[in-house]
Order: structure tokens, then C-alpha cells, then sequence
């Protein structure tokens, strides 16, 4: 009814009313009223206005560091009087919608005026749900009738906005899209949203949003989730298949709770029989499933389907990927074009040991990825990140969650035909390979190496430097997934990248002392040589692998590796490396208990190898008998060996085993008295030493620590030897003699301490 007028008689009285505006429901115009009018209600009272939405709560497990968060972005929001704004964003079936339920019931009592609820339908079959139908929902919810509800988006949002400005409701948009499907949806005044997004919406920032990010449980809150959900004691009964149940979810919530409810399903089943299930890793995402309820795969094939097409082809080729982590040179080389030749490339040098081999390397590039490839390569990261698939490690390097690598290489079975796939798995073990060997090449420059074979494509080579420390610390933290690359070469077809990785990893092996991975990969390189019928990379394989194996403490083994290279080399015609092997037999009988023996041959290396043009393998073989002669009691001999040792390497650019000369030279002072001289040449040794080998930088520090305490000075030589057993361990060598005499030295010093301590009445 809109406004009228009437005039009204009653008691011989004229009264006029005046009505205006407009209302809603029965309207009476009277001048007196005597008694009571009454109306039947014919539309909603007040509390009957109020939305109440929100889903049944769920319990959560250790989220306290998130919830946390949420508060202090709500107090200081309340503080500044603005909207309260959170976006909840992660893996599917990470549990955001759970935490954001935690949050949003927890605070009813303080929001009186209700709770609204959308589902944004980012995943849904038929398309993500429009803003405007949800504002219809909302109005509805809030008291608007469908004759009030205005056609136009834009009004209903205003509408929206007035009729929650001076209301305090708590809001939740679940499953959002884009932050420009959220925007129209966030409500006026005092009001609390949160926000789940399988993507990160940083587009809600200039909206005050604070954005957080959710990654899987740890395995004690795993385990936890899994007591919740069996409600029984097969947890606290069954520990051990409990912890390894919720580490092959990977600590995915939705997983665990998937496994725990097909458990508790059978209460008479141990878990034992779900950790066989989901043993097989084929099979694993299969298992995860509740006949079509919860379903972890469904999940990620949502989150899939829902990439562009270029970013749905890197994630399923990076399922191809053997590593735990990678960087975006993996990504790049992955989407290099198909074609070009292995052709090119730079000379390079070979090992610290003066390995055998033939100049020159065919096929990568030098230097890092650079240009187009490398920006189309950032973009489908980022583009993997924002959709939750992948996860951020550390020095921007990424990472699958452990169910997503699956699905991402179910997805490359599925969507990549054979040849595709067998292109990108060469491509990934041509870039570790070129990546190794440019890492090599820093490391060892005056050093030979044996060509490298690359297949037809581009070859994207990492960036591995500036220096020989970063090399090195490339090849360390690259060393699983090298190793991965190297064992599973020979099967994908290319056996060579199988012995050239391992060759390419010596530096490492030598100056880190990597000894499991050292024997391993020149076990795997020597019969991938052998089935390829490679007389030269076999014998490569030996005499490197054989110092491995003297390293790990099978000096008999070492002997037979390095007899059967010498032989080899006989047949060959090759003197030179008939001359390196004798350097090697002579470590090996060294630590066989035979030093005569042993100098025999280092005296022959040291005379033949410079004949053959090798004065640097010469030089090695006069530092072994330096070594020799010093263990012997022989200090001058010692000196004279190791300083022309030094002054060869040196002159050949090797600084590492010019260093370990140094070291040999002042422990011969040492043993002669001189410790002056001892000291500067330990400390030379070490500043050179401590990046690139932990096991040679402890050998000086522990001279060092002799030398400090023939000075008198106990409390510097006790710690010189806590810091030398330190780097003995880092080295995996805690084991050796000369950390067993630092032990030794330690506790005596510590004695004498104690000794002085009581007599002075400390």
C-alpha cells in the first residue's frame, strides 16, 4: 500500500490521518480506538530472520597455529573497526573447510545476527556458482522476499551491503574460485568471513584478507586424526602400523580419514591389513576411496581437470620426475622443444684422483636456463603453487606432496603417450647429467673427463655455481635425485648416463665422503659399462669405484677392482692407465697391512705416470708416500715427498690436493718439533680445506689441536678437538683413527682440567 489520506467521523469529531510511504502487511487508519485491534502473523517474526547455515562442526587436530593466527587477524580487525576477512587456502583435502568451521562456530556467541553459508562451486561439474545467485540465497536468508529481490547483480549487492551494515554475522564462502567471485559476497560492518580455496586468491589482499596457507599434519597429529576417527584402541595397541599407516597418506587429513573409516568399518581388522593395502604405490590412491563418497583421487582429479592445459602437462610430466624436489631448471628442460642436436659443449676435467679418460664433453650448453623457456617455466610453476598441487622448499625449489606425485605420474601414464614419456625421462637424466659435470667442471677444472653422451634434445643445464663451494653444495643436495636418475637409467633405455652420472658425482664422493652412494652408483656404472661392452668407461668405473670402496673399508675388494682395471689397460695398450692403477694397488695394500709393498708401487707411479705426461697423477702417487713415510716415523722423508707433491699440484691447479699436501707438510713439522712452521702450514691447509672436505678439514684441525696443546694452550686444543670430532661426524667418519685419537686427547686434556680444578680448590 503507498501513502493516502482518509478523514474519519466518529462522535460527531472529523479526524484526518495521513498515511505515507510505503508498507508492507495490513495497514488501519483510525482516528480513536477503543478496545483491541489483533492481525494473525502473516509473514516471519525477528529470530525467525536470523540464518543459522553453517555445517555441523568437525573435530580438528593440531591446527592451534592457525587458529591462532585467525584470532590476532580478528582482534586487530576489531581493533581498527574494519570487516574481518580470511582466506583459508590449500591441498584438497588438506581440511580448510573444517578449520574455517573450527574458527566461525567458535565465535556465534559474539556474531548474534547469524551465519551464512555458500558453497562456490570452484570444483564443481557444471562451473563454479555465479555471485549473483548467491547474494539471492543470501537476501533470501536475511528476510528479503523474491518480489523484493532485485533483478540487477549490482543491487542486490548494495542491498546486501545495507542490510548487513549494522548486523554482526559470520560468513563462510567455501570453495572459491577467484577472489573477483568472492568480492560482491563479502559483507558490511563488523561482520567475519573466511574464505577455502584449493587456489590462493592474492588477489583478496587489497581487501584486507589474511591469507592462510595449510599443509598436511605432522605424523603425531596424523595419528591422532586416525585414533579420532576408528574410535577404538587399535591405535594406542598398534603404534608401529599406526605411524606407518599415516605416513603412506603423507599426512593428507582426508586421507587418513579415509583409511581410518574403511578400518572402522572392520573393527576386527588390524591396521596392518590397510598398510598392505596402501603399500603398493600403483595402487595406493585406488584404496584411498569410500565407494565414491570421500575419494582422495576424485579430489586430485578436480584440481587437475581445473588446470590449463599447459600446467596439466608439467604436473604430469613432473610425475615423471625421481626427486623429492626440484627446481625450475627441471621444468624448463622438461619443456624444451623437441629436436637439435648433441652436438657442442665444453672441455672439461675429470676427478681429484687424476682419473683416466679422454678430453671433451658432447652435447648441454654451459651456463644456466636463461630466456623464454625459463619464464614459461616460472609461469606454470606459479601456476601449480596457486592451484595447491605444489608445495614451496626451501632456496626456490618445489615439491609434490607424496599422494600428488603419485596422481601426477598415474596422470602422464594416463594422458602422455610412450613417446613422450620416454622424451621427458631423457630429458630429465640429460639435464642431471650436464648439471653434474658443469658442477664437476667448477670443482676439478684441470681435471679429464670421458665424453658425455646427451640425447637428441636441448639440453637445459642448472645453475650450479658461482664457485666450487656452491657446486658442491649443488651436488650434494641434488644427490637423491641423482642417484635416482643414475639407478633407473639402464631400464629407461639409456645405460650411459648410468656410469657417466657416477663419474660426474666423484668430487663429491671424494671431498664429502659419501661412501654408501659412492659404491652403490659404481656398482650400478661398472655393469652398465660391461652390458654396453665400454672398455674404457669399465675401467673408469674400477679405479674410481675401487677408492670408494677403500673409503667404506673393503681394501681386499678395492685390490681386486684396481687388478682387474690394470689388466684391462694391459690389453689395451694403454700405459697411462696402467700407471694410475699402480697408485691405487698401493692404497689398497697400504690399508692391507703391507707398506712395503705398497711404496713399491707408489715409487713406480710417481716415476712412470710423469713419463706418460700425467704430472699431476705423479704428484699424487709422491703425496702417498709422503703419507706412507710420515705413519712410518719418516718426517724428512715426509717433507721431501710432500712438498714436491705440493709444488706439482699446485702448478696444476688442483688447490684441493695441494691442500691436503699442506696438511702432510705440517704434520711432518709436528713431528720433527717445528711448531711454528706446523701451525702455518695446518692453517693454511684448513682455510682451504673446511668448505669442500669436512674428513680432510678434521685431519688438520686435529694437527692443529697438537700443535696448540705442545703450546701450553689446553683450553685452545680442547676445543680444536670438540670442533675436529665434529667434522669427523658431519663426514660419517666418527669411526676413524684419527677421531678415536682426538677422543683420546679430548678426555686427557678434560683430566688435566679436573686435576687442576681440585688442587686449586675450585
Amino acid at each position: 500500500m503507498h501513502g493516502a489520506g482518509a478523514r474519519v467521523r466518529s462522535g460527531g469529531q472529523e479526524s484526518h490521518n495521513e498515511l505515507s510511504g510505503t508498507v508492507h502487511g495490513p495497514v488501519v487508519q483510525a482516528g480513536s480506538v477503543h478496545g483491541g485491534i489483533h492481525f494473525g502473523h502473516t509473514g516471519p517474526r525477528g529470530p525467525e530472520r536470523t540464518p543459522w547455515q553453517l555445517p555441523p562442526l568437525l573435530k580438528v587436530i593440531d591446527r592451534s597455529r592457525e587458529l591462532a593466527a585467525l584470532e590476532r587477524h580478528r582482534a586487530r580487525a576489531a581493533r581498527d573497526d574494519r570487516p574481518v576477512l580470511a582466506a583459508l587456502s590449500g591441498l584438497g583435502g588438506v581440511g580448510k573447510t573444517t578449520l574455517a568451521l573450527s574458527w566461525l562456530h567458535a565465535l556465534r556467541s559474539g556474531f548474534p545476527d547469524g551465519q551464512l553459508h555458500a558453497d562456490l562451486g570452484a570444483q564443481a561439474s557444471d562451473g563454479p556458482a555465479h555471485p549473483a545467485e548467491v547474494l539471492a540465497r543470501f537476501l533470501r536468508a536475511l528476510g528479503v522476499s523474491a518480489q523484493q529481490l532485485p533483478a540487477r547483480p549490482a543491487e542486490r549487492t548494495a542491498l546486501y551491503r545495507s542490510l548487513t551494515a549494522n548486523r554482526r554475522l559470520v560468513v563462510l564462502l567455501d570453495d572459491a574460485v577467484t577472489a573477483a567471485q568472492v568480492r560482491p559476497l563479502l559483507p558490511a560492518g563488523g561482520s567475519v568471513t573466511a574464505v577455502t580455496s584449493r587456489r590462493r586468491l592474492p588477489g583478496l589482499t587489497v581487501d584486507g584478507c589474511r591469507p592462510v596457507h595449510l599443509e598436511p599434519l605432522a605424523p603425531e597429529a596424523a595419528v591422532d586424526l586416525l585414533a579420532d576417527t576408528l574410535s577404538d584402541d587399535r591405535v594406542s595397541e598398534q603404534p608401529d602400523d599406526a605411524r606407518t599407516l599415516v605416513e603412506l597418506c603423507a599426512g593428507l587429513p582426508l586421507a587418513v580419514r579415509v583409511a581410518g573409516a574403511r578400518l572402522a568399518a572392520r573393527p576386527g581388522r588390524p591396521i596392518s591389513t590397510m598398510v598392505r593395502a596402501l603399500g603398493e604405490e600403483r595402487r595406493r590412491l585406488e584404496a584411498l576411496a569410500i565407494d565414491g563418497d570421500h575419494d582422495v583421487l576424485a579430489t586430485l582429479d578436480v584440481s587437475y581437470r581445473a588446470l590449463p592445459a599447459p600446467a596439466a602437462r608439467l604436473y604430469r610430466l613432473l610425475g615423471l620426475h625421481p626427486g623429492r624436489e626440484f627446481d625450475g631448471s627441471v621444468a624448463a628442460a622438461l619443456l624444451a622443444a623437441d629436436g637439435g642436436d648433441g652436438g657442442g659443449g665444453a672441455d672439461g676435467g675429470g676427478g681429484a684422483d687424476g682419473r683416466d679418460g679422454a678430453d671433451g664433453r658432447d652435447g648441454a650448453d654451459g651456463g644456466g636456463v636463461a630466456g623464454r623457456g625459463a619464464e614459461d617455466a616460472a609461469a606454470l610453476l606459479e601456476a601449480l603453487h596457486d592451484a595447491s598441487l605444489l608445495v614451496e622448499a626451501a632456496g626456490e625449489r618445489h615439491r609434490f606432496h607424496d599422494l600428488v606425485r603419485l596422481h601426477a605420474a598415474a596422470k602422464a601414464a594416463e594422458d602422455e603417450p610412450p613417446d613422450a614419456r620416454a622424451r621427458a625421462l631423457r630429458r630429465i637424466a640429460d639435464h642431471c647429467l650436464a648439471s653434474a659435470t658443469r658442477a664437476e667442471e667448477i670443482l676439478d677444472p684441470q681435471h679429464r673427463t670421458m665424453p658425455r653422451d646427451y640425447g637428441p634434445g636441448p639440453v637445459v643445464v642448472a645453475e650450479v655455481g658461482p664457485g666450487p663451494e656452491a657446486a658442491l653444495d649443488w651436488l650434494e643436495r641434488e644427490l637423491p635425485t641423482l642417484m635416482a636418475v643414475l639407478q633407473q637409467a639402464p631400464a629407461a633405455g639409456f645405460p650411459t648416463v648410468c656410469w657417466q652420472l657416477a663419474d660426474a658425482l666423484w668430487p663429491l664422493f671424494l671431498r664429502r665422503k659419501f661412501y654408501p652412494e659412492w659404491t652403490a652408483s659404481h656398482r650400478a656404472g661398472l655393469a652398465a659399462a660391461q652390458a654396453l661392452g665400454d672398455t674404457a668407461a669399465e675401467c673408469r668405473m674400477l679405479t674410481s669405484g675401487g677408492v670408494g670402496e677403500l673409503g667404506s673399508g673393503s681394501p681386499g675388494r678395492a685390490l681386486e677392482m684396481f687388478e682387474r682395471a690394470a689388466r684391462l689397460f694391459l690389453a689395451a695398450g694403454d700405459g697411462r692407465g696402467h700407471a694410475r692403477t699402480l697408485n691405487y694397488r698401493g692404497l689398497a695394500l697400504q690399508r692391507l697391512g703391507q707398506p712395503r709393498s705398497a711404496a713399491d708401487l707408489f715409487r713406480r707411479a710417481a716415476a712412470e705416470l710423469p713419463a706418460h705426461g700425467d704430472r699431476r697423477a705423479g704428484a699424487l702417487a709422491g703425496l702417498n708416500l709422503a703419507d706412507l713415510a710420515l705413519d712410518e716415523g719418516r718426517a724428512e722423508e715426509a717433507l721431501r715427498h710432500a712438498g714436491a707433491a705440493r709444488g706439482a699440484l699446485a702448478a696444476s691447479g688442483d688447490t684441493y690436493n695441494a691442500a691436503r699436501a699442506a696438511t702432510c707438510l705440517g704434520r711432518a713439522h709436528l713431528a720433527l718439533g717445528r711448531l711454528e712452521a706446523a701451525e702455518e702450514q695446518l692453517s693454511e691447509a684448513l682455510a682451504a680445506l673446511r668448505a669442500p672436505s669436512a674428513y680432510e678439514a678434521a685431519r688438520a684441525l686435529g694437527a692443529l689441536a697438537e700443535v696448540s696443546e705442545r703450546h701450553g694452550r689446553r683450553q685452545l686444543a680442547a676445543d680444536r678437538c670438540r670442533e675436529a670430532l665434529d667434522l669427523y661426524a658431519s663426514a660419517g667418519r666418527s669411526g676413524s683413527a684419527g677421531a678415536e685419537a682426538l677422543r683420546e686427547r679430548l678426555e686427557r686434556l678434560d683430566r688435566l682440567e679436573r686435576l687442576e680444578g681440585d688442587a686449586s680448590g675450585r
